[in-house]
């Protein structure tokens, strides 16, 4: 059993090793505002989810640790990998 699994595995990493590495860009733009913008204008960019109200104020939380990384750092976040 161990074995057959290990083997798919092999196989989708052999056949599908050329995957597309573009970003959607709705979700460059998520990323994007969650690391530069301030806690309104993040709360209109996440209204379009209707999320519920403990969801929002956990993503705030996190917002606020993310904003404590300098913002060179945020910046070398943004680059795109070549």
């Amino acid at each position: 059993m161990r074995l057959s699994v290990c083997l798919l595995l092999v196989s989708l990493a052999l056949s599908c090793y050329q995957a597309n590495a573009l970003v959607c860009p709705a979700l460059a733009s998520e990323i994007t505002g969650f690391l530069f913008l301030s806690d309104n204008l993040l709360k209109l960019q996440v209204a379009k989810f209707i999320p519920p109200p403990e969801a929002l104020a956990a993503k705030l939380q996190v917002k606020h640790c993310t904003d404590q990384i300098p913002l060179s750092d945020r910046l070398t976040l943004k680059k795109p990998c070549k």
